[in-house]
């Protein structure tokens, strides 16, 4: 790399060690202060690339745990362990068909013109994802920045709390990779609406579109809601 880098250098750089693994550790950046020296830069020059990657949705900063690749998990996760092993699908579709629709509706209210575009960057990952583990990947992210969106720290929380419980479920493995060909047409169709929803701050479509998605969701995983088993649909 020359003396003098250009932005979308140090940009391609940073994204390149990510994607080899060389700039993380269990799953965070390494300290800014070695990713600037690794590349050479100063401190405040590293600070505005990660600005750049955090606004496409590449990375997520959480004040006191740092930066991910992937939306970070809630803090003190650990004391959910305990719940995460009596808690079934049911149990969390029930929690978050409460919670997402509003968190969308917030969303629809309150997000600034720039996370708007980073939001349509994140819906676009969702629809290129090329498999039902990617897309996984994609629509975990997705909605964690709809929950972002709704700029309500407490209403975050809550939401983090949901996703430490999926983290630790042991249904959670067979989650979002049974999903059918059909299924992923339909939820990635579902991630546009919505975003559409969201764009033309449009708050009650936002919430019906969540809705309407979380059910469908709900109807691909789980066989009976009486009994919260998985459904192979395949």
């Amino acid at each position: 790399m020359r003396d003098c880098p250009t932005d979308s250098e140090l940009t391609a750089a940073l994204r390149a060690g990510i994607k080899s693994g060389e700039f993380l550790k269990n799953g965070k950046l390494l300290p800014e202060r070695i990713l600037a020296e690794a590349l050479s830069v100063t401190r405040t020059r590293m600070r505005r690339i990660l600005d750049f990657l955090e606004e496409d949705g590449t990375v997520f900063r959480r004040h006191g745990q740092g930066t991910f690749v992937s939306p970070p998990p809630a803090v003190g996760a650990s004391p959910f362990r305990a719940v995460a092993a009596k808690v079934m699908p049911r149990d969390v579709m029930e929690v978050r068909l409460e919670i997402e629709p509003a968190l969308a509706a917030l969303a629809a209210q309150r997000a600034t013109v720039k996370e708007l575009k980073t939001l349509e960057q994140l819906t676009q990952a969702s629809l290129d994802a090329a498999d039902t583990q990617a897309y996984g990947v994609a629509d975990d992210i997705f909605h964690y920045k709809i929950a972002e969106l709704a700029h309500n720290p407490l209403f975050l929380t809550v939401y983090d709390s949901i996703r430490a419980v999926r983290r630790q479920a042991e249904w959670t493995r067979q989650r979002e990779t049974r999903y059918s060909a059909s299924t992923l047409v339909r939820l990635r169709e579902q991630h546009l609406q919505l975003f559409s929803d969201i764009a033309a701050r449009n708050s009650k479509a936002a919430a019906e579109t969540m809705e309407t998605h979380l059910l469908s969701v709900s109807n691909a995983m789980l066989r009976d809601r009486s009994y919260g088993r998985v459904i192979d649909t395949d």
